[in-house]
C-alpha cells in the first residue's frame, strides 16, 4: 500500500490516477480518498490526480494525542504529500475539513498552489458559532470513544445538511454511511479535539486573505447553512475568490451534484491555466449600490 511520511512520522495512504498537471484532494471529516471516487473518474482523464487520508484515518497511521492533529499539522501534512510525490505546484481541491487544510496551507505557502477550491467551508468559524461548534466537537468526540462509529454513524451521517445526499442518492448515501463506519473511532475523536473544535477562525487570517492572488474557487451548497456566511466572508476578503452556490444543496456537495461540482471546478481550471482566471476588478468592490 503507498504511503508517504510526514514531517513528524506519521505515515498517510494515498493513490493516485492519470498524468498530466498535478490536482490534488483533500476530504472531509466523514469522508475519506474514496469520498473523491466521482471526481478521481473524471478528472483523471486529464490530471494527475492524488487523493490522500489524512492522520487518524486508517489505512493512514492514527496517532495516540489529539495533540497531534492541530490545523499546523493537517496544512504540513499536506505539503509532505505534495513534496513527497515531487510536486511543485498543484491545483489542491478540499472539502469541509480538508478546505480548512487547504486554505490554512494557501495561505502559509501560496508558491505550492496553482489554484484552491474550497468547497463546503466555513462551519463553526463565525463569531456566533465558535463557542457551540467546539462543544459539539468534544460531546461527539466523546460520543465517539464511548461507543464508536458503528454506533455513531447513522445518527452523524443523517443531519441537516446531510439529509439531501440521502434525498437525491439513497444508493449513494448508503455506500457513505458503509465508509464511515469503518472509520477509526480513536481517529476521528482525536480529529475533532486536535483539529475541528481548536482550529484558528478564517478570520485570523484577514491580512493573507486580502493579500492573496492564488486563484480561488468557493462552492457551498445553498442548504449547508452553517458554510452559507463564511463562503460569503470569504468571497469579500479574497479579491482573487470567485463563489458558487449550489441549488437545493448539503454540505457533500462532490457527492451530491457530481456533474456540476465537476463542471465547476474544471472550468475554473481552464480559466487558471489558460490565464484568463483574473482578480477582482477594484470597480466591482462594495462601497456603492449604484
Amino acid at each position: 500500500m503507498p504511503h508517504i511520511s510526514t514531517d513528524d512520522g506519521v505515515r498517510l495512504y494515498y493513490e493516485e490516477a492519470g498524468s498530466g498537471q498535478p490536482l490534488v484532494f483533500v476530504h472531509e471529516f466523514l469522508g475519506e480518498y474514496r469520498a473523491w471516487e466521482p471526481q478521481l473518474r473524471h478528472f483523471s482523464r486529464k490530471y494527475r490526480c492524488v487523493a490522500y487520508n489524512a492522520r487518524g484515518y486508517p489505512p493512514s497511521d492514527v496517532p495516540e494525542s489529539p495533540d497531534d492533529y492541530s490545523f499546523e499539522h493537517q496544512r504540513t501534512d499536506l505539503k509532505a504529500v505534495l513534496d513527497a510525490l515531487k510536486i511543485d505546484r498543484a491545483h489542491i481541491v478540499g472539502l469541509s475539513m480538508g478546505a480548512f487544510a487547504t486554505f490554512y496551507f494557501g495561505m502559509k505557502w501560496p508558491e505550492r498552489a496553482r489554484s484552491l477550491t474550497l468547497a463546503g467551508i466555513g462551519s463553526g468559524s463565525m463569531p456566533e458559532s465558535r463557542a457551540r461548534f467546539a462543544a459539539e466537537s468534544e460531546a461527539s468526540a466523546q460520543s465517539l470513544l464511548d461507543g464508536g462509529w458503528e454506533k455513531s454513524a447513522a445518527a452523524r451521517t443523517l443531519t441537516p445538511t446531510r439529509v439531501q445526499l440521502r434525498n437525491k442518492n439513497p444508493r449513494g448515501f448508503d455506500e457513505f454511511v458503509g465508509m464511515v463506519r469503518q472509520h477509526s473511532a480513536k481517529g476521528s475523536a482525536n480529529t475533532l479535539r486536535g483539529y475541528q473544535a481548536r482550529r484558528p477562525a478564517l478570520q485570523d487570517f484577514a491580512a493573507q486573505m486580502a493579500a492573496c492572488t492564488v486563484p480561488t474557487l468557493i462552492i457551498s451548497g445553498d442548504e449547508d447553512e452553517p458554510c452559507l456566511d463564511a463562503s460569503l466572508m470569504l468571497k469579500r476578503a479574497m479579491p482573487s475568490a470567485g463563489l458558487a452556490f449550489l441549488a437545493q444543496t448539503g454540505h457533500a456537495c462532490n457527492l451530491e451534484e457530481p456533474e456540476l461540482f465537476n463542471l465547476l471546478c474544471e472550468r475554473f481550471f481552464h480559466q487558471v491555466e489558460s490565464g484568463q482566471y483574473r482578480m477582482r476588478d477594484p470597480i466591482a468592490a462594495p462601497g456603492r449600490i449604484l
